[in-house]
This record gives C-alpha cells, sequence and structure tokens, in this order.
C-alpha cells in the first residue's frame, strides 16, 4: 500500500495558511503525501511549507470583490478550477481533503464533494468563514479552532483548538520575562487588511508613556508596507527603538522574546499567543465578517491574559495607559502570560491529525 495522500485547500491569509502549514507538517512526519491547493495569490504565501508540499494552484474567486465584470467571470473561474481539482484527484485519488477557508479553497472542497470522497473543514474562528459555510452541510466533519464556534443547525463541530506551525510550537511555553529595568520587546502585529489602525495609534501611544519607561521600549512593528516609512519616522521622532517591516518571517523568536504583545485577534495570532503564553492588548478587526475577531478575543480576555480594546476606543492616551500599565506592573503581566497559557491548545495538531486518520481509516461514508 502506497503512501497517503491527503489534499488541503486553502486561502491565501496566515489565518488560512498557518494552520494548513502544521497540519501538513504532521501528517508529513507520519509518512503521508501532503498537496496544498490553492489559488496564484496565496501561492505566493506558501514559503513557510514543507518542501515536501506539492503545491497546486486552481483557478477560483470570489464575488465579494471587484467590478461586474470580475463577479460575471467569477463562477467560471470556479468552475474551471473544480473540473481541474477533479480531474487531478481522479488521477491521484486523495485520502482526505481538508479545507481551510477561503475562496481559493472552493475547487478543491468542491470537487471532492462531487467525487464523494472523505473531507472535513477547519475552521479557525467563532463564526464561520463564507466558504465554509458554503460547505458545512456537505462535509463528513469540521473542526473548531475556536470554541464554541456558531454552527449550522444540526451541524455538529469538533473543538481541537487551532494548530500552530512547528515554529510556534517548538516555544511552547517559553519562559517568561516579566518588564522591570532593563530593555523590554512590545510587538505590533497588524495583518494584511488590519495594520493601518496599528500603525496610526501605535507609535503615537508609545510615545506618550513617561521618558523612563520609554527609553527601554523597543518595538518590532509589522506595518503595511505603505506606511512603514511614516511609522520609522514616528518612533525615531519619539527616541523609541524600533523595527518595522512589512513582514516578520521570524514571530515565533520575536514573540517569545516580548513582554507585551498589540495585536489583532486573528485566530492564528491569538493561538500563538496562547501556546507561547504572553500579555496581550487584543484589538478586533471591525470590518471582520460577523464580528469573528471578538469572538476569538474572549477566551483570552475572560482568562484575564488580554485587555480588549475595540477600534471605537482604539485611542492614544488610552492604549498608553495599558502598556504602561502591564510594563510597570511585573506581577500582573507573568499572571496574564501564565493566564494566556491556560487557554492554549498545544495539542491542536494532534487532534487534527487524529480526524483526520479517522476519516482516512474508518470512514463512515460521505455526504
Amino acid at each position: 500500500m502506497g503512501q497517503p495522500l491527503l489534499i488541503i485547500a486553502a486561502g491565501g491569509t496566515g489565518g488560512h495558511m498557518f494552520p494548513a502549514q502544521a497540519l501538513a507538517e504532521a501528517m508529513l512526519r507520519k509518512g503521508w503525501r501532503v498537496k496544498l491547493t490553492t489559488d496564484s495569490r496565496g501561492a505566493r504565501y506558501t514559503g513557510g511549507f514543507p518542501a515536501a508540499v506539492k503545491v497546486e494552484e486552481r483557478a477560483s474567486a470570489t464575488f465579494s470583490r471587484g467590478g461586474l465584470l470580475a463577479k460575471a467571470i467569477a463562477p467560471l473561474k470556479i468552475l474551471g478550477g473544480t473540473l481541474q481539482s477533479i480531474l487531478a484527484m481522479l488521477r491521484d485519488r486523495p485520502a482526505v481533503v481538508v479545507g481551510f477557508g477561503g475562496y481559493p479553497a472552493i475547487p478543491a472542497m468542491a470537487a471532492s464533494t462531487a467525487l464523494r470522497l472523505p473531507r472535513m473543514l477547519h475552521e479557525q474562528n467563532g463564526v464561520l468563514g463564507r466558504v465554509n459555510q458554503l460547505f458545512a452541510k456537505h462535509v463528513d466533519a469540521i473542526a473548531c479552532g475556536t470554541w464554541p464556534t456558531h454552527l449550522p443547525e444540526g451541524v455538529e463541530g469538533h473543538p481541537t483548538g487551532n494548530p500552530v506551525r512547528k515554529a510556534i510550537h517548538d516555544r511552547a511555553g517559553a519562559p517568561y520575562i516579566p518588564p522591570g529595568d532593563w530593555p523590554m520587546s512590545v510587538l505590533v502585529m497588524g495583518g494584511s487588511q488590519g495594520a493601518r489602525i496599528l500603525s496610526d495609534v501605535v507609535p503615537t501611544a508609545l510615545a506618550g508613556l513617561p521618558e523612563p519607561l520609554r527609553v527601554r521600549i523597543r518595538v518590532a512593528h509589522q506595518a503595511r508596507e505603505e506606511d512603514a516609512d511614516r511609522v520609522t519616522k514616528a518612533y525615531a521622532g519619539a527616541g523609541i527603538a524600533a523595527e518595522v517591516q512589512s513582514f516578520f518571517t521570524d514571530i515565533p523568536a520575536r514573540m517569545s522574546e516580548a513582554q507585551l504583545v498589540i495585536t489583532r485577534s486573528g485566530a492564528s495570532s491569538v493561538a500563538d499567543l496562547t501556546v507561547i503564553g504572553r500579555p496581550a492588548i487584543l484589538v478586533p478587526f471591525a470590518a471582520a465578517t460577523a464580528d469573528h475577531q471578538t469572538a476569538n478575543a474572549r477566551g483570552l480576555v475572560e482568562a484575564g491574559a488580554a485587555i480588549l480594546m475595540p477600534e471605537s476606543k482604539f485611542d492614544p492616551a488610552t492604549l498608553s495607559e495599558h502598556v504602561q500599565m502591564i510594563l510597570t506592573q511585573p506581577d500582573a503581566a507573568v499572571k496574564m502570560a501564565h493566564a494566556a497559557l491556560s487557554v492554549g491548545h498545544p495539542d491542536a495538531t494532534d487532534r487534527l491529525v487524529d480526524l483526520v486518520e479517522q476519516l482516512a481509516y474508518s470512514p463512515k461514508g460521505s455526504k
């Protein structure tokens, strides 16, 4: 018997790709073959995947963006990508297909549904994304990264937690150095869509800290490329040592070294915080579908591991107060770090692997 094949279908954002990468790494270690299907945009975000993962591009599209012409041809692109996927699956039949959401996942999920292959979804957020909503009643299982997850009536979810990349898992529970009279690291992450407001508010907030605290801060700030220059100048003008980049490839190391993380509450960011264990100030992306980033943040906030700041209340003065409170109270900061660990699921990847193997080796019959 040859190596079983897992096909992973995911869109081109960190929220979809990071847990997909974690599953790919784990299944390769178990001797499976793994293919990732995405579109041309998503293929640009696959650099972190192991070289053994074969990346296959499939045409796809969304109905929510673009002009009338783009929306008119979207069904044709999706149909073309689905036919490509059907032919590929007939040539090399997968044991399981797992969708992680995002419109580039549509062709593989539609093809596996048409062929009645074992298939499942992983939803990172507390609310199903549009694509996962589309397939929720037509898969064999739904793994839920945030619990509880709002699911359609009659659909059962499996609370697995959100898998994290091996680089994050390797730093699980890394010792936390509390704030003190020494250089302190602050990590600022915004994501591709939600970074601008952090670039607008955070430098001003940190500039407003008392000088004895401000001069000890070292900032790593992930900003949109078009904002990087002004953010760099803002920190320099305040005398704050800062490294500003559009994308950090070493987030695991930076997070484990940080005394405080200021970030959006995307599912992957929240999962990373709970596995490494760091105090956080969370700013949910207000435009997120069904306000799912607020749902993502709930567990950390209720545990006392994070402060929630809705965009409507995210102003420099208030943020400065919160930062000062955390960085001047080491005992409280340590409690926040430990509280983050208390709500983590470092075994999320193992749980997801178990579901995949159950579908592969003990199928109950596809819908």
